[in-house]
């Protein structure tokens, strides 16, 4: 560093860097610091770059921590920063490209520091090094001021207040990539942190009053996505190969520590980082879902989930309510326009998530939207590609649609919005398709595709739950979709037919079941020691009316049994009979569905119908099952009123021929003969301590995309890295 050029590798041995962190005291008005922060060498451009200058950092870092209280030069270098701050908006007005560069390198090498500082000790031990004064060695003041607390204000004055040109872009970045590095204490803690130096300053004093203006600058930079320079802007003259200003803002942003775009997996998917074409935004995005999950201090609630949770449109002139603190307003329609680009990401999923949930006047203006296909189509792209998808993801755009779908007129209003050519789906062609019909079938397909592999129980409940509180506007399906709802729902009953053959008859050898029924006793027990081993569609129906009559005692009982054949109270039960309730709850909500459409809108979808008519010989045989009783008459009531008028119009009736029928006899079924159930309905509650999910997530995300910044892996104590 220093006016010489260096590699990586020999910063150790930098001159400038030995004088810092050595055992002589330098004073903040030194002409050493103009030496140290004209400092060039090779960007890192890869992650094992990355990881070099972190560890020889660490040995810069370990010198600084034993000298520094003699010597005070982190208090001095701190203090030289925050002096030039102060003529920083000045200098960029002047386009004083030598002060901002030599400013930004002074937090770079602040941020470096403290990231090392943060793993190596206590909060109470870095507090102490940051109140060290240089003319006291070894000692230091309670009343002397708190630089740490200064640098934190004057960080936030600098990402809010300096304004974003090319010479500034690049500070503005380092700004708040500092920020991220002062709160990553929680990483090297496997519980949640609830009282830190995150709660002593960011939640208090000084800070306090910039809480409204960093939200919403960090929301803009989201929003406004602003690339960095383009290569060789603003380049000094190159000097000789030993010195020069070969790093720095003004001689390749792009091809800086900015251009450091994939720092290793995370999470249930290693996957490569797309490129981040907005390190501002993407580094801004990631500091505010930090600072949104902080949990509340002891004395007071997070004053950035509370300016979260109340910003309005700027479009809106009433006025905040006084018990409101931390209000702003900003642009609610160039907001969703980039929620709607930004949805590949996580960090934009989880954005939009808790602007959903937490923010009634956004989820109130995102209903409105005559344009809501922008947004959802992203999400449903999401789970179609489930299997390429972080699983939390996955998690946090089903969410999503879950609570749009608690609003009655988003559930009517995306059977209108029309679809034509839709890519990404690969099952079918679908020339043209309701945004309804298309959420139908993704989420099928995302019920399926976890019953199937993750087996996960709260994806497929939530995913039932969106369906369910779609169901009673369910509009003009589109053939495939209603196929699809009968379809699935069919393949759980064969499956559930399945898994009581292998429950009740493990170790029989019939192939029917008719000796099984003629020698059954009225209360069904002797069911246990029979020996058959397939159940024939045919008797299925005898079976249900047989379960009905003690269908809890026996199914324990043949749990029981099975449980003594395997001879072992250790041995897990088989897959199909830890199955058995999973399936029975999918099947009765995949009934409730059905029967919500039928009741609610019958006369809207001639094409549902038309598929459950086609698959009635399997739905008829559960209509004694104890457990689908009730559910089963409307269905029942359905099938045998249409079943009646085809077989009254003849055989050989074709596709066009049927559905005529069905849209005529839709008219002749009198309403009342439907038994009316409770509206289905699911909102989405967020669980007990969600910070125990939400905060390693975040975390997750930061060490997964943030730019430019690098942790040992081997340090993260927080969540669990991934070993892929």
């Amino acid at each position: 560093m220093g006016s010489n050029s260096s590699r990586i590798g020999d910063l150790p041995k930098n001159e400038y860097l030995k004088k810092l962190s050595g055992t002589e005291s330098v004073s903040e008005n030194d002409p050493f610091w103009n030496q140290l922060l004209s400092f060039s060498f090779p960007a890192p451009t890869s992650s094992t770059e990355l990881k070099l200058l972190e560890e020889a950092t660490i040995s810069v870092c370990r010198s600084l921590v034993e000298n520094n209280p003699r010597t005070g030069n982190l208090g001095a270098l701190i203090k030289v920063f925050l002096s030039r701050t102060k003529e920083l908006k000045l200098s960029a007005e002047c386009q004083n490209h030598i002060f901002i560069w030599q400013t930004h390198n002074a937090l770079f090498i602040i941020c470096c520091l403290l990231k090392v500082f943060i793993y190596e000790m206590s909060e109470e031990e870095l507090q102490l090094h940051f109140t060290y004064e240089e003319k006291s060695p070894g000692s230091y003041s309670s009343d002397s001021e708190d630089l740490l607390e200064e640098l934190l204000c004057c960080l936030m004055q600098l990402i809010t207040d300096i304004p974003l040109l090319d010479i500034t872009y690049e500070i503005s970045v380092e700004a708040v990539s500092t920020m991220v590095v002062f709160l990553s204490c929680q990483l090297f803690h496997k519980e949640v942190l609830r009282q830190s130096i995150s709660h002593k300053y960011l939640m208090r004093g000084r800070c306090l009053p910039y809480t409204s203006k960093l939200v919403k600058t960090l929301l803009y930079n989201f929003i406004r996505q602003e690339k960095p320079p383009p290569p060789g802007a603003h380049v000094f003259p190159q000097q000789s190969d030993a010195g020069g200003l070969l790093y720095g803002l003004a001689s390749g942003v792009a091809t800086g520590l900015w251009t450091v775009f994939t720092l290793g997996g995370v999470g249930s998917k290693a996957a490569a980082a797309p490129e981040v074409s907005s390190p501002l935004a993407n580094q801004s995005l990631l500091l505010l879902l930090i600072l949104a999950n902080l949990t509340d201090a002891a004395d007071a609630p997070n004053p950035y989930r509370q300016a979260i949770v109340s910003f309005k449109n700027t479009q809106d002139s009433s006025p905040f309510p006084s018990s409101i603190p931390h209000a702003f307003q900003i642009n609610f329609n160039s907001l969703y326009m980039a929620l709607c680009e930004q949805q590949t990401s996580d960090q934009a999923t989880l954005l939009l998530y808790t602007l959903l949930h937490q923010n009634s006047n956004i989820r109130t203006y995102m209903l409105a939207r005559t344009d809501m296909e922008n947004l959802v189509l992203p999400i449903l792209e999401i789970l179609y590609h489930v299997e390429e998808r972080n699983s939390h993801h996955v998690y946090m755009a089903l969410i999503v649609l879950l609570i749009l779908t608690e609003d009655d007129g988003f559930n009517r209003s995306i059977h209108e919005v029309m679809l034509k050519n839709i890519t990404w789906y690969s099952e079918r062609v679908l020339t043209e398709i309701s945004l309804g019909s298309l959420l139908i079938l993704v989420v099928i397909r995302t019920i399926q595709y976890n019953m199937t592999r993750t087996r996960d129980k709260y994806l497929h409940t939530n995913c039932l739950a969106a369906l369910a509180n779609m169901s009673a506007q369910f509009r003009s399906l589109h053939q495939y979709a209603a196929q699809r709802i009968i379809s699935y729902t069919c393949r759980h009953l064969r499956r559930y037919v399945y898994v009581l053959d292998k429950l009740y008859f493990p170790h029989s050898h019939c192939s029917t079941l008719q000796h099984c029924f003629s020698t059954l006793s009225d209360n069904g027990e002797e069911l246990l020691s029979l020996t058959c081993s397939h159940i024939l569609r045919s008797y299925a129906s005898s079976l249900f009316s047989l379960l009905s009559k003690k269908h809890n005692k026996v199914l324990e009982q043949a749990t029981q049994s099975l449980r003594g054949s395997l001879s072992s109270n250790d041995v897990p039960l088989p897959d199909y009979a830890q199955d058995l309730n999973v399936i029975e709850e999918v099947i009765r909500m995949m009934l409730e569905i059905i029967n919500s459409c039928l009741t609610n809108s019958l006369h809207h979808n001639p094409n549902l119908v038309y598929a459950l008519l086609y698959k009635r010989d399997l739905f008829e045989q559960f209509q004694t099952h104890p457990s689908f009783q009730d559910i089963m008459q409307n269905i029942d009531l359905v099938i045998t009123f249409f079943s009646s008028r085809l077989l009254q119009a003849g055989a050989e009736l074709s596709v066009e021929r049927v559905l005529e029928i069905i849209k005529q006899g839709v008219v002749a079924l009198p309403k009342d003969r439907l038994k009316k159930f409770p509206e289905l309905k699911f909102k989405y509650v967020e669980e007990e301590q969600p910070e125990e999910f939400f905060i390693p997530y975040v975390w997750s995300l930061v060490y997964n995309s943030a730019v430019g910044l690098y942790w040992n892996p081997q340090d993260i104590q927080l969540f669990t890295m991934d070993s892929d």
